[in-house]
């Protein structure tokens, strides 16, 4: 009885250790560079741990890097949750990962072209170290090894740009505002040209105004009937011209509107009395 236990145990033991051993790896990878115009890519095979650095693999500016192989979990093969092609450069240690299209099988591949290299990679005077990185949820131990190294050419024409450091935030030199003068009022002689123009024009608006039926004699009957409606409303006219007047000489635009909304509000009501009135003695037959 005690001899079964300790049996027991071992076999539980054994299995943890076992499942506990368990890594991620991969099978049946190999690496290709396709050129335009090749009929057939040049393959490499990869094998797990044992990188291919007899020769550094080179990418030119018309092909593509292309890397396919199948991710296993111990011996069978599985989709990954992550799996990256990580190349790193040697002399900075900076690092960008390409991520692998898995299947659900763990077959995967990645396309890599020289137009995806950041600016630091196809600067780089030594041959970046590529490595695949494969690791999921679970206990399994992830991968992480060198595959093989890869060697940037670039077009002897368009060499590449220096990448531009990053800004920095601290203080800048000061800022000197240089602003505008002030709108002028244009010279005297226009202004008058103008103010003549305006002012001849006042014949013809009154000849008009006699034309239509107009009749100055109601002018005491109305302001008798409402003072103060009229008065208002005729003051609220010669009001704003006395604003715009203001306007144009000193006054800029916020001085300008507060005073004319006020205007503008007596205008609007006197008027709308004074209206009332000239109504009442139309209907009346007075005009």
């Amino acid at each position: 009885m005690r001899f079964s236990n300790i049996f027991g145990v071992v076999v539980l033991g054994l299995a943890s250790t076992s499942q506990a051993a368990k890594s991620w790896s991969f099978e049946d990878a190999t690496v290709a560079v396709a050129a335009k115009g090749a009929a057939e890519p040049s393959k490499q095979k990869l094998t797990p741990g044992l990188p291919f650095t007899s020769s550094a693999i080179t990418l030119s500016p018309a092909s593509n890097l292309k890397v396919a192989l199948t991710t296993t979990e111990g011996s069978t093969g599985k989709k990954a949750h992550q799996a990256f092609l990580t190349l790193r450069e040697v002399d900075t240690g900076l690092e960008e990962s390409f991520a692998f299209s898995v299947k659900e099988s763990g077959k995967g591949k990645v396309d890599l072209a020289h137009k995806d290299l950041p600016i630091q990679f196809l600067t780089s005077a030594k041959p970046l170290r590529a490595s695949i990185v494969i690791a999921s949820f679970g206990s399994s131990v992830p991968y992480n090894e060198l595959a093989f190294t890869l060697k940037v050419e670039n077009d002897a024409k368009t060499p590449p740009t220096a990448a531009t450091p990053p800004e920095r935030y601290t203080s800048k030199p000061e800022i000197h505002h240089k602003f505008r003068d002030d709108p002028r009022s244009p010279p005297t002689i226009i202004s008058a040209v103008f103010a003549l123009a305006i002012l001849a024009t006042i014949p013809a608006l009154l000849g008009a105004w006699g034309l239509l039926g107009g009749n100055l004699g109601h002018a005491g009957k109305a302001f008798g009937a409402s003072p103060i409606a009229h008065s208002l409303f005729f003051g609220s006219i010669l009001a704003m011209e006395g604003v715009f007047f203001m306007y144009y000489a000193s006054w800029n635009l916020f001085q300008t509107l507060p005073v004319a909304g006020v205007v503008g509000v007596v205008a609007y009501v006197s008027g709308s009395r004074a209206l009332t009135e000239v109504q009442d003695r139309r209907l009346a037959g007075e005009r």
